[in-house]
């Protein structure tokens, strides 16, 4: 089956995208520049992914998004909440960090977009990079998101792809680790909230990254291949 895949360029999108092309043709990746701070790393960092799978590659731009506000993510003066590693696993405290991240019906936007594209590429399925330590806090990375989805493109699309997350149960542990498996390309991995020159290690998406890594004995590795 044709597929598409909303590329981040971070690990659960990588990995996600290289566990679906065992099945599935990949042809196109989508990323959305929706104005957040690590836009120019998250594109760069697609770019080179999908330049491997050998697959168009799209940037949709979403100024309006951004415009939006509300989301330490998209304002530039903003902080960006840091989580100490102790309390990642804390529901209250990452409670708190998802409310500051969180960009309004983000993820509900990009699958309609995907959705509009599988109907003129022919494509079946929407590959996305969800997990389930995200899914604690964000409800749009979640299986119920997904048939939700799928339900809404019966009635909205002539195709009806369906939503495609072979992530979605794991942890970002076990992510790391299919990854490996797979011979993902992991050094090119960029899943920092900020966008400056080498990931911040503060922020709650550095450190799941970084214990997920830690925890798959690679991450000393890692750092040498970036």
């Amino acid at each position: 089956m044709r597929a598409l895949t909303l590329l981040s360029g971070g690990l659960d999108s990588v990995v996600a995208t290289w566990a679906a092309r065992r099945d599935h043709e990949i042809v196109a990746a989508l990323t959305f520049d929706y104005g957040q701070q690590a836009r120019v790393r998250e594109i760069d960092a697609a770019r080179r992914v999908a330049g491997l799978l050998d697959c168009r590659h799209e940037v949709i731009e979403l100024p309006w998004l951004a415009a939006l506000g509300g989301s330490a993510l998209t304002e530039a003066s903003a902080e960006i909440p840091s989580l100490p590693a102790e309390q990642l696993d804390d529901a209250e405290a990452a409670a708190e960090t998802a409310q500051a991240v969180w960009v309004p019906n983000r993820n509900g936007v990009f699958v309609n977009i995907a959705a509009a594209y599988a109907e003129v590429l022919d494509v079946g399925a929407i590959v996305c990079g969800f997990n389930v330590e995200e899914g604690a806090t964000f409800p749009d990375n979640t299986p119920e998101f997904m048939d939700a989805a799928a339900r809404f493109f019966a009635l909205s699309t002539m195709r009806r792809p369906r939503l495609l997350s072979p992530t979605v149960t794991l942890t970002k542990s076990q992510i790391v680790q299919l990854g490996l498996e797979l011979g993902a390309p992991l050094e090119h991995v960029w899943s920092c909230y900020r966008g400056d020159e080498q990931p911040c290690w503060r922020c709650e998406s550095c450190r799941r990254l970084k214990r997920a890594l830690s925890t798959a004995g690679v991450w000393e590795r890692w750092l040498a291949e970036r």
